[in-house]
């Protein structure tokens, strides 16, 4: 990540410890340490693998002659440089003053504003509350604009919704091959770059499958081990088009010495926005760099899922994205994926005056027998639906 953000690392220095410490994490020892390196290496930089209390960022500036950055700065740097949307530009926006509004520091009564006569004498407002109160009057504005970005998503989904195609969403690591996967699928030009976060607002494209059902897949951004609340929050408007697919493709760089680490944690953050009930094919990308000893796809997909194999993916299918080895096989196995769509018996009160689901009821379900109440203006009707068409439904209902 240090790299991604255009840092040149010249030391690494690690700290094993039972505890943290309150005041420096790293304790004075490893404080003194790493000061000594600093001056050594002429480092300007140093960078913390782990998220800091401003206390304890307060207390490492002190005694290090550097500018210190934890975690979530590193990879907030690397999302301002990425967002080019105004969408984007907003969501990295909210996560940065989230994440500044409690390092705000200031100097008390000698920072304060003073005023003359009767009922201004002593310390005024300081400038430590008017930057607070600034900052949450912005944060405020951009979470009204987000809002109306995410009702403009919930808009665009509704209308995909009127033709009900399946929705594909990419899911997995940063850089697992997502972005190049998806140019594969679709013949699309969206940026694939070997750097982390590339990817940071989600583009859609439909896909025709061998059987020549046509859907949509969409292409969103990377996850990352620990990855901050901030983001997650902010990026809410982002992360629903995970959360609303009918079927999510796992991307894992099965290259990776950490893939089934990085596994691990994308299961975790599904888990996290609400996404691990949705169904899953866990992709296995670049096979070619595997020696031909380890591209078993399904004992490679049993050593990467783990001890979560009972609520990971129920497939796995191995491909390279790069040069198109086993997309045919990825392709059936969504194909497969979709054909699985149980239907069930239910009963669905509607306004009378609601035509569209009334005709989208008949068109895909087998309507079973509708009573009119003429007391309450409703239509009750018992139909036999697919599942996926019953998502859509109960998802519209929300969104109204």
């Amino acid at each position: 990540m240090a790299a991604t953000a255009g840092a040149d690392v010249v030391d690494r220095i690690v700290q094993a410890r039972n505890a943290p410490e309150a005041a420096t994490l790293i304790g004075e020892g490893k404080v003194a340490e790493i000061a000594a390196a600093v001056k050594s290496d002429r480092a300007d930089v140093v960078i913390f693998d782990h998220d800091l209390t401003p206390t304890q960022q307060r207390n490492l500036e002190k005694a290090i002659d550097a500018k210190i950055i934890d975690r979530t700065q590193l990879i907030l740097d690397i999302f301002a440089s990425r967002a080019h949307t105004r969408e984007g530009r907003l969501q990295v926006e909210l996560a940065q003053l989230n994440y500044m509004l409690p390092r705000l520091t200031g100097h008390g009564a000698e920072m304060s504003r003073l005023g003359g006569g009767i009922g201004t004498r002593g310390p005024g407002e300081t400038q430590l509350e008017t930057d607070r109160r600034r900052i949450a009057k912005r944060i405020k504005k951009i979470k009204d604009d987000l809002e109306g970005v995410r009702s403009g998503r919930a808009l665009h989904r509704r209308r995909r919704s009127a033709v009900p195609l399946a929705t594909l969403a990419l899911a997995g690591y940063t850089n697992a091959g997502k972005s190049t996967l998806f140019n594969r699928l679709t013949k699309s030009g969206v940026l694939a770059d070997s750097r982390m976060f590339a990817t940071l607002d989600p583009t859609v494209r439909p896909l025709v499958l061998p059987s020549k059902r046509r859907v949509l897949l969409s292409d969103t951004v990377g996850f990352i081990r620990n990855l901050p609340t901030t983001l997650v929050q902010a990026f809410r408007a982002t992360l629903e088009e995970v959360t609303e697919a009918t079927l999510v493709l796992h991307v894992v760089d099965a290259s990776s010495p950490a893939a089934a680490e990085q596994t691990t944690h994308v299961l975790e953050v599904l888990a996290e926005i609400g996404a691990s009930g949705i169904p899953q094919i866990l992709v296995m990308n670049k096979m070619d760099r595997l020696p031909e000893s380890d591209a078993d796809p399904a004992s490679l997909a049993r050593r990467l899922l783990g001890e979560s194999g009972a609520q990971g993916p129920a497939r796995a299918v191995g491909i390279s994205a790069l040069s198109g080895a086993g997309i045919d096989k990825l392709l059936a196995a969504i194909d497969d994926a979709l054909g699985m769509d149980p239907v069930s018996r239910t009963t669905m009160t509607l306004p009378a005056g609601d035509g569209a689901t009334l005709s989208m009821l008949h068109e895909f379900g087998r309507v079973l027998s509708t009573k009119y109440h003429d007391e309450s203006g409703d239509v009750e009707v018992e139909v036999e639906l697919p599942e996926s068409v019953q998502r859509r439904l109960d998802r519209a209902s929300r969104e109204r």
